[in-house]
């Protein structure tokens, strides 16, 4: 697991008030649709983009782009990479 994915997964677990360790949430795992863990919605999505946005400089535009990018952990990972974060 990368540092940056760790941030990432604990990231998303300050935005959305979840309560379990980052290291428990899988690179792979979906983060968002009825095979979801987590169970997060679109104002958690709201949340990590704007979480996003504060801790990486980066804003997520359209709602494709953005639902492709936070479709997991290492999507999101990726996400950032492209942009050169």
């Amino acid at each position: 697991m990368t540092q940056r994915r760790l941030e990432l997964k604990q990231l998303i677990i300050d935005a959305c008030d979840k309560d379990l360790a980052a290291e428990a949430i899988a690179d792979d795992e979906p983060l968002f649709g009825p095979q979801a863990r987590l169970e997060l919605d679109s104002l958690d999505a709201l949340q990590i983009s704007m979480a996003l946005q504060r801790q990486y400089g980066v804003r997520l535009g359209d709602s494709k782009a953005l639902r492709r990018a936070l479709a997991t952990v290492a999507t999101m990972d990726d996400y950032l990479q492209q942009l050169g974060v």
